[in-house]
């Protein structure tokens, strides 16, 4: 959301690094530890020293960092996200500073290039800091801050796992899963090595931080993990021939466009072959810019599509409206309701009817939560075609052609 913003701010993003950031943080808890050796006290090896300071290694130290961070920059006049405690944003007049820490390295733009290097300029004096200068590498992403936008990719990390797995020279296909590929854990077929298996899956889930395209492909060969079989290895083979061939695509955040917040969701009703449950899709817009996503099975079974769409709904709702307040946060206002866009009516019937009847009266109540947030109008659901609606992408293998127009949107 930081580098979304980023590109309709129009911000120039930097980087920096906290050398040795654990011995920052000052302890509060009493913690003891044996003399070190040659260091021996009036030559009485019982005594024992009390740290004033956190090492690495002692539990208390990634906390005690980041209270050490926090209340600096307090001091410098930062306030701390209500909904992300890592988003720190600082105002003066019309400039505006925003920063986010994870854990030693910290990634901060404002719309006054100045303002920036001032703030760098404080903090290399109150921590031993390395200024990285502009943000080109970040979490094994690789940002490219362009006129035009912003390109979030990992092409670099894509090309080792496929050397990795020896799948460099393999034939690129279209499209990460066949269409209609129905797994299970039930596959007759002969049974493959574990540890390999889950090693793929876990590089590629790391992947689908740029690469939304694979999500639902990822997590359907990833249900598997505790007795694949060869069906389902020829399954994770594939989305690595779709990775071949796709190897530079990744997330475009244009600058000189709108922020508008909206949301995309669908599910596959009784798409799993194992149990029948759903699967819930869901994707987050900020104007043209995918900045989340989720592809996810249900934890119940689902009666009908309309109940299945319903759920996932209320699972795309929470995740709206804490984007709702981090923008606030950003200073960014959202006009309410924000829509979400489904191609099933009668989900949009459920969320505005509060009379339980025979179709809905079992559906659990913390999905209920969706209709007090259309009746408060924080959201509204709106109808889209079911060839225009983006979610599809993260819930069933789509053919050829819709996947392709469905992810270039």
């Amino acid at each position: 959301m930081f580098l979304a913003l980023s590109s309709f701010q129009n911000f120039k993003v930097f980087q920096m690094d906290v050398k040795s950031a654990f011995l920052n943080g000052d302890l509060e808890e009493e913690v003891y530890i044996e003399q070190p050796d040659g260091f021996i006290l009036g030559n009485d090896p019982n005594l024992v020293c009390r740290l004033k300071k956190a090492l690495y290694g002692l539990k208390q130290a990634p906390r005690a960092w980041y209270y050490r961070l926090d209340k600096y920059l307090h001091q410098q006049g930062f306030s701390k996200g209500s909904a992300d405690s890592n988003l720190y944003i600082k105002v003066e007049n019309d400039k505006l500073l925003i920063l986010v820490v994870y854990v030693d390295d910290i990634i901060f733009g404002s719309n006054e290039e100045a303002m920036s290097q001032s703030f760098a300029s404080v903090m290399q004096k109150e921590f031993e800091m390395s200024l990285l200068g502009e943000l080109t590498y970040f979490l094994g992403l690789q940002i490219q801050q362009k006129k035009g936008g912003i390109l979030l990719s990992q092409t670099k990390y894509l090309k080792q796992i496929l050397k990795k797995y020896g799948m460099e020279d393999a034939k690129p296909v279209c499209t990460p899963m066949v269409t209609g590929c129905s797994l299970s854990a039930n596959d007759e077929s002969a049974a493959v090595h574990q540890p390999t298996y889950r090693s793929m899956i876990g590089s590629l889930l790391y992947l689908t931080g740029t690469r939304p395209d694979i999500m639902h492909a990822v997590g359907i060969v990833g249900r598997f993990q505790a007795n694949p079989k060869e069906t389902h290895l020829q399954a994770v083979k594939r989305i690595f021939k779709y990775l071949q061939g796709t190897q530079n695509y990744g997330l475009w955040y244009p600058r000189d466009t709108d922020l508008t917040l909206h949301a995309y969701v669908d599910a596959d009703w009784a798409g799993s072959m194992d149990d029948r449950k759903s699967t819930s899709g869901g994707a987050f817009f900020m104007g043209p810019r995918l900045v989340s996503w989720f592809s996810k099975k249900q934890s119940s079974i689902a009666l009908s599509t309309a109940e299945a769409e319903y759920v996932a709904a209320a699972s795309c709702c929470t995740q709206l409206l804490w984007m709702m307040q981090t923008l606030q946060d950003f200073q960014i206002t959202c006009t309410p309701p924000i829509p979400i866009l489904c191609d099933n009516t009668s989900e949009i019937s459920i969320s505005k009817n509060l009379v339980m009847h025979s179709k809905t009266k079992h559906i659990p109540i913390k999905y209920h939560f969706l209709r007090e947030q259309v009746l408060e109008q924080k959201v509204k659901l709106e109808y889209v075609p079911s060839k225009e609606q983006v979610a599809d992408i993260f819930t069933k293998p789509l053919p050829r052609d819709t996947f392709e127009y469905l992810r270039q949107k």
